[in-house]
C-alpha cells in the first residue's frame, strides 16, 4: 500500500491515517508531496489518477484510491481485522465512531482559528468565542470517554478516535489554550505516543514552508 500525504507539520488530516498505519505496525509506501505549491494537485494525481487530487489518499496494490482520512480508516479496519483499529466492544465501538464522525465534520472554528502547525508557537492567540467553544466540546468529550472506559487513550487502547483527534493535540500545543487536567495530561499521553512522536520529528525537520500558516495575526 502506498499513502499519499502533504507536509508533516501542516497535513492535519494526513496525520489521522499514518499514526493508525504506523501505529498498528501495518507495512506502507509514504509519498509526501508539499502543499500549496502549483504542482502540488497534479502530483497527487499522478500517484492515484481515480482519486480526488487531495491528501491524503491511500492507494492499494491493485491501484485503488481511497482518500479522505475517515474513509481510509474504516477501509484499514476492515482489511485489518487482527488489529483493533475500533474498539471491539460494541458500544464503545458505537460512540467512537460517534465522536469520530463528529471531528470529522464539526469544530470549524478551531480548525479556522487554531490550525495545524507543528513547528509554530502561538500561545493564547485567537481564543475566539467559536473557537473556545469548540475547545470546549473537545475537553468534555475526552473527559466523557477517559472517565468511562478507565484511559490511557480514549477507548482504553489507542483507536481511530484517537488518531483522528490528534492533530488537535497538536493544535492545542501549539496554541496552548486553556484545558482540563484530564485534557492536558491526555494531550501529553499522546504526544509521547511512539507514532505521534515520530511523526512531530519528521516535522521539525521539514524545510517547506507554507509562509501564510506560519504567521498569526
Amino acid at each position: 500500500m502506498k499513502l499519499i500525504i502533504g507536509d508533516k507539520n501542516y497535513s492535519s488530516w494526513s496525520m489521522r491515517p499514518w499514526l493508525l498505519l504506523k501505529h498498528f505496525g501495518i507495512p506502507f509506501e509514504e509519498v509526501l508531496i508539499h502543499l500549496g505549491q502549483p504542482g502540488t494537485r497534479a502530483a497527487i494525481l499522478a500517484h492515484a489518477p481515480t482519486g480526488a487530487g487531495k491528501v491524503p489518499c491511500l492507494v492499494d496494490g491493485d491501484g485503488l484510491s481511497i482518500w479522505d482520512s475517515l474513509a481510509i480508516a474504516e477501509a484499514l479496519a476492515e482489511r485489518f481485522p487482527q488489529h483493533a483499529l475500533w474498539p471491539r466492544d460494541a458500544a464503545a465501538r458505537a460512540r467512537a465512531r460517534s465522536i469520530s464522525a463528529e471531528m470529522h465534520s464539526g469544530f470549524g472554528e478551531l480548525r479556522s482559528n487554531m490550525w495545524m502547525n507543528i513547528r509554530a508557537s502561538f500561545p493564547g492567540k485567537n481564543a475566539t468565542p467559536g473557537a473556545l467553544a469548540d475547545i470546549a466540546r473537545v475537553d468534555s468529550l475526552w473527559r466523557e470517554c477517559l472517565d468511562a472506559h478507565g484511559g490511557p487513550f480514549l477507548f482504553g487502547e489507542f483507536s481511530i478516535a484517537d488518531a483522528m483527534y490528534a492533530p488537535v493535540v497538536m493544535r492545542f500545543n501549539t496554541w496552548q489554550p486553556a484545558l482540563s487536567e484530564a485534557a492536558a495530561a491526555y494531550v501529553r499521553r499522546v504526544t509521547a505516543l511512539p507514532a505521534v512522536k515520530a511523526w512531530i520529528d519528521d516535522a521539525l525537520r521539514e524545510t517547506h514552508a507554507i509562509p501564510y500558516q506560519d504567521e498569526c495575526p
